[in-house]
This record gives structure tokens, sequence and C-alpha cells, in this order.
């Protein structure tokens, strides 16, 4: 899930399929939800949270000793521990449950459950479970005891997200800890977590300074830290060395081979290292361990935040290439996904996307109109926008005017914070009402309006060179095609421009680089930009309608120079 974490987490809500990587879960059963030992915790059962498990091979060598007679107790508490640094928060809490019914005092346990249950946004199952292991505590050992006081400073900054005091707090006591415990590589892990830029931190937002902690955690676990491996891989992305992050998902993939997570994360990187064809491998393979999860285990994929996810990245990277059957089949999957929470329901937008930029704006209203009608207003949001491009597609400015005043009305309803989101969402969300309305500009013929704004969309998407970044470059890409469909032939190259600098085996922007070079009649200049965006699109599909018009373009070229 995102990237929520630094810099990826300040964007707009058509950046949020990114930006919320990890797929914050609002409660959806409102009234119903009653924390620990109640029907839910967030967004899945109990029941399936509480289901017993069996101990599994290849998700990450880890061992953290706690007090317990029960040697199956210690594995399966080791086993939540290592779940957990992969968020994998259904396998966490069994592995935690089944610790606790191996041995009913081991304290950490109740930590762990604590932790997963803020990783599902219920503050007060986490409160409950973190209470448990509170009055376990005289029995455990001190290092332990420091673990269970630092988890109740964690909660207390995270109940108070925006107060930077107690977030210092919360470091303060963390250092204090390593001090008595320095050799404790969860300590050290934790502290990296910390560095981020409040306490809801857990290894995607790092910054330079995190490295260390981790690297500290890794020198600390004979065999090495896959754990610290996983966050490295979110530390480097977000410090924009991608070579050091490749390197880092490569080790976590290897560590923890049975964990989709884990190749997802290899997958993130090797696109971002120009790896597209091995991107779509590693996303393949996270996609076939979690149906293989679900048939063994009975669990709903909607259930999995990971799910929407990685079908998003595996979506969109076969769209990259011009794969587009591929792609359409992904997205119709993850589109019939049972949305269980505000973010992954905004995901869904993936397909409105991916059908208007495929010149189908029927169909992209049709979806769009389904995410109008649920019960959150960011997926709500996401839907009025959605259909207000549809409907400039199809020439009803009115109605596209109509959409645009709902999504400006429903971002009034967006959740400023949550308890792990400590920036404000409405601001980070208006980028997308501002593109549309420049949508409607540039049709109303306003062009000194429209391209301000427009640009300016253009330049935030811009900056977000994260690893699940795609969602901005065709952003970028769909403004292309508005501004080409008006025959605004300038506007259209300073996008392409955009496109190319933000990533240059697109083809996409090459096409339409080319398409705005031909034009202006730089028949030369078009011919080598056609000519890179069809070697870039080598693998697409027969019948993708930009390689015939490519096509069509460099044949009369041809017969023109002759």
């Amino acid at each position: 899930m995102v990237k929520v974490f630094a810099a990826q987490l300040i964007a707009s809500v058509f950046f949020a399929a990114q930006v919320f990587g990890m797929a914050m879960a609002q409660d959806p059963h409102a009234g119903h939800n009653m924390g620990m030992g109640g029907e839910h915790v967030g967004y899945v059962p109990n029941s399936v949270l509480e289901a017993a498990t069996s101990l599994k091979s290849d998700i990450g060598p880890l061992h953290d000793p706690a007090t317990t007679s029960s040697a199956d107790a210690q594995k399966f508490y080791d086993q939540g521990e290592a779940y957990l640094h992969s968020y994998v928060w259904i396998e966490a809490a069994r592995s935690f449950n089944q610790a606790l019914r191996l041995d009913p005092k081991l304290a950490l346990a109740y930590v762990g459950l604590s932790r997963v249950y803020t990783g599902l946004q219920d503050a007060e199952a986490a409160k409950k479970a973190e209470d448990k292991a509170i009055a376990l505590k005289k029995d455990v050992s001190p290092r332990e005891q420091r673990r269970i006081d630092l988890r109740a400073k964690h909660l207390e900054a995270l109940a108070a997200i925006t107060d930077k005091e107690k977030f210092k707090d919360y470091k303060l006591a963390i250092d204090a800890a390593l001090a008595k415990d320095p050799d404790d590589p969860e300590l050290w892990l934790i502290r990296g977590n910390a560095e981020e830029s409040s306490a809801a931190g857990r290894g995607q937002g790092g910054t330079v300074l995190s490295v260390a902690f981790y690297e500290a955690a890794n020198a600390r676990t004979p065999g090495g830290n896959f754990a610290a491996h996983h966050y490295l891989i979110h530390t480097y992305e977000q410090i924009a060395r991608n070579d050091k992050a490749a390197e880092e998902g490569a080790i976590y993939s290897r560590m923890a081979s049975g964990v989709p997570h884990a190749h997802h994360m290899y997958g993130h990187d090797l696109r971002l290292v120009g790896r597209i064809g091995d991107a779509i491998h590693e996303f393949e393979a996270a996609n076939q361990l979690e149906l293989d999860y679900y048939r063994k285990e009975g669990v709903e994929p909607e259930l999995d935040w990971h799910r929407s996810h990685n079908l998003d990245l595996l979506g969109r990277s076969l769209q990259h290439e011009g794969q587009m059957k591929q792609a359409e089949a992904i997205f119709k999957e993850a589109f019939a996904l049972k949305p269980t929470d505000e973010f992954g329901a905004s995901r869904r937008r993936m397909l409105t996307d991916y059908l208007l930029l495929r010149s189908r704006p029927q169909e992209a209203l049709a979806s769009a109109q389904e995410m109008m009608g649920m019960q959150w207003p960011l997926p709500k949001m996401s839907g009025y926008l959605a259909a207000g491009r549809a409907h400039v597609d199809l020439g009803d400015l009115k109605a596209a005017q109509r959409e645009l005043a709902a999504a400006t009305e429903a971002l009034t309803h967006v959740e400023r914070f949550t308890q792990i989101i400590p920036f404000d969402l409405r601001a980070a969300s208006q980028p997308g009402i501002d593109e549309l309305k420049g949508e409607i500009l540039l049709a109303q013929n306003k062009k000194s309006e429209a391209e301000p704004l427009l640009k300016k969309v253009a330049e935030e998407a811009s900056t977000h060179r994260g690893a699940d970044a795609l969602g901005e470059l065709f952003m970028i890409e769909r403004m292309a095609r508005v501004a080409k469909a008006r025959n605004q032939v300038e506007l259209v190259k300073w996008l392409a421009d955009k496109m190319i600098a933000f990533d240059d085996a697109y083809a996409g922007g090459h096409f339409f680089k080319g398409w705005a070079l031909a034009q202006s009649h730089e028949n030369d200049a078009a011919g080598k930009e056609y000519e890179r965006a069809r070697a870039l699109w080598a693998h697409a599909d027969a019948n993708l309608p930009e390689s015939a018009e490519i096509k069509n373009y460099l044949e009369k070229k041809v017969v023109a120079g002759r």
C-alpha cells in the first residue's frame, strides 16, 4: 500500500491509488466495529483474524525472544512479527492469536496485535490489545517491559497525530530503550520507522537518516534482517536512489519469497530502473501467490488490502507497455472486488482512467457512476471527477460542470486527517478538481484560463516519481489527449515533454511529441519521436490504435521523401 508517507503521500485524488499504497482502512461497518473481541477489527471480521493457522516458510527469518514456556508459542509470535513487517495484517493477527492460545501470557503478542490493529485503522482495538500487554507487564523481562511501554507511547502519539511534542517524546523513548538494549534489532527497526514525518511512520516514508537505523538492525541480525531490507526499499525510493532500492528489493524478495508484497516491492524498483518486463513478472508472481493463498486459507480477496494495490501496478505496467487487452482484464478484476475501505474504493478508478485514455467515455461514465454511489466521500469525489471527464469527451459541458460542482462539494466531506494521514487530505485533493476545471475551460475555448491550470497540475504530477507513480504519468497523458482533440499543438508538445522527462521509456510521451512536431511540420524530428514510440511499443497489442497512427505517418513520410 503509500508514499503515504512522505512526498508520495502529498498527492491529489487522482494520485490516490498510488499515494495511499497501503490502502489504509476506514471502518465500513459503522456501528458494528466493537474492537478487540467484537465483530470486526477495522474492516476485517474477527473470525478471520482469529482463525487457526500453521507455521509457514519463506516469509522472512525472524526471532524476537519473548517470555514464554512454549517453544511453539515463540515460533508463532516470531511468525506474527515477520508478517507484521511485510504488512500482511491477517496472517500476522492469526499468528499472534495462535501464540496466545498456546501461551495466554505472551505479552509481546498483544503488542503485535496492537500494531496490526493500527494497520487496520482501528484505534480502539489497538488500545485494547495494548492494555492486555500492560496487564501482563510484571511477568516479563525488563527488555519486553520497555517494548510494551514504547507501544503505549506510540499510541499516544498516534492519537494526537499532529502533535509534534508527543511525536518527539515517542522518539526520545525509543532512544532511551536503545540505550538499554542496543542489540535489539526490533528497536532499531522501530527507530527507523519513527524517523518518518509523523508517528504514523511504519517504514514507507523514510529519509536518508532512516538508512542508518535499518542498517543497524541488519548488522545485529545473524544472516541479515529481511524487514530492514524491506524498509530500505521504501527509503531509497523516497530519496531517489532507485538503484539501491532495486538492490534491496532483490534481497527482500529472496528472503521472503513466499510473501506477495516482497515480489511486489521488487517489481516497484525494477520498473524504476527501466526493467519493466521484469517488473511485470514480479507483479505476476505476487498475483499468483495471492490467488494460491486465498484458495488455501479461504480468505476473501477484498479483505486483503494488497490485492487491489498489486492489480493496480500490474495493470498499469501492462498499460505502459501497450498490452491493453491484458491490462483491461486486470482493471476489471480489480473493479469487481467488493470495496471494504475508502482508499481501496478510490483505487477502483484505475478502470475509469484506463477507459478514458482508450477513448471509451460511455463505458468510463458507467463505471464512474458506480463509484459515485458509494458510501465514502473520497471515491464519490473520484467518481464525479471521472464522470466529468467522460462528459467532456462526449461534448456535454453542462453535465461536466455539474459533476465538477458535485466533486467540489464531496471534497468538503473528505476527512482532513486520520490517525495515519497527518496532512491535509482535502488540500492534497485539489489538483484533481483543477484538472477537470481546466479540461472544461479548454473545451469552452478559454485557452488563456485553461492552460495555466493544466500546466500547474502537470507540474505537480511530475514531482511524484515514486514507484507507484504510473497514475501521475497517465494523468499527464489524459491532459495531452484532451489538448490533442482540440488541436492545441503547443500545449500537447509541452505536456509530451513533461511525460518524457517523467519517464523516457514510456512510448506515449514520444507519440504525443511526434504528433505535435508533425503538426508544426518538423517532419524529421517528428519521425524520430514516432520511431522511438514504435520501438518502445514493440510488445504492444497488434491492434493498438497509436501504432496504426505511427505507421500511417511514417509511410507517408517515406512516400513524400521519394
